[in-house]
């Protein structure tokens, strides 16, 4: 294939996240926030289904013990497929009853880190959370526009998250605790967009979506670009490794407010060239 391929499918997303690969399943799932709704799509059938949520859902995160955990605007919920199901867990923020989960991922220890921010993205009340293994929860950082990410160093060390509304990518120091010692990593400049989903390859490489500049780029661990890749979808959000040998990757993009598109709101297979992914953290809860 070329640089792409866009997924055959009846839907479009009108805003696609929450990208996450399932090894147990040979399936990748995502969400569409404002739908709402969670698409999976098995790799062998190349079928997709697709379930639809009471709620704006953010993100979907696959559990050791089965089943998964999802976070929705009323906070973390443990879901099932079959049959499905939702069930509230806790809500870290009763007292901001207009915000909502945007985007979240399990490191390799068995915590998920995720990001809330005012779902109409009026002002700076989202906050960085960290999810243990016995669904208590920490809020490691705060005052954010729009969170998304994480993503996390191959090593463990670094933690790295992004205020789409600043344009920043950020970087944390990883401690037992959470993290700590913020500073600025990317900063996008004029023409890139606005950074969106992340994800890191085995070489250490960030990947990050382009929020309205139509392309996905890979950074080393400095922080400089290393290359592109562009999408004919203008919104571009999530991006995963996949398959057997992580060597696949899928994109995830939106459609909102934006006119009728086949693109827009698509999900992509990309060839990133034989770079290989990580292993998917999975929640130990």
């Amino acid at each position: 294939m070329g640089d792409w391929q866009l997924i055959d499918r009846n839907e479009r997303d009108l805003l696609g996240e929450g990208l996450c690969w399932s090894a147990r399943e040979n399936a990748v799932y995502w969400t569409d926030i404002l739908a709402p709704a969670i698409n999976r799509l098995d790799l062998a059938s190349k079928k997709v289904q697709r379930w639809a949520v009471s709620e704006p859902v953010g993100w979907l995160v696959e559990r050791e013990k089965g089943g998964f955990v999802a976070g929705l605007q009323s906070g973390f919920s443990r879901v099932t497929f079959d049959p499905f199901a939702i069930e509230h867990v806790a809500d870290p923020e009763p007292d901001l009853p207009n915000n909502r989960m945007n985007d979240g991922k399990a490191d390799a220890s068995g915590f998920i880190w995720c990001g809330t921010m005012d779902f109409d993205c009026e002002g700076e009340t989202g906050s960085l959370y960290r999810l243990a293994p016995d669904f208590s929860w920490s809020r490691i950082d705060s005052g954010y526009g729009v969170t998304n990410g994480p993503a996390f160093s191959p090593c463990g060390n670094w933690l790295y998250h992004t205020d789409t509304v600043r344009k920043i990518i950020y970087r944390f120091a990883r401690t037992p605790e959470g993290a700590r010692d913020r500073e600025v990593f990317i900063r996008f400049g004029e023409g890139d967009g606005a950074p969106d989903g992340m994800t890191v390859d085995n070489e250490g490489f960030l990947w990050v979506a382009h929020w309205g500049a139509s392309r996905i780029s890979r950074f080393d661990a400095d922080g400089k670009l290393q290359r592109s890749i562009g999408l004919p979808a203008k919104q571009i959000t999530n991006i995963t490794f996949a398959g057997t040998e992580l060597d696949r990757m899928f994109v995830t993009s939106a459609a909102q407010d934006l006119p009728d598109s086949r693109y827009d709101g698509a999900l992509f297979e990309v060839d990133c060239g034989g770079v290989k992914g990580l292993p998917t953290g999975l929640f130990g809860g």
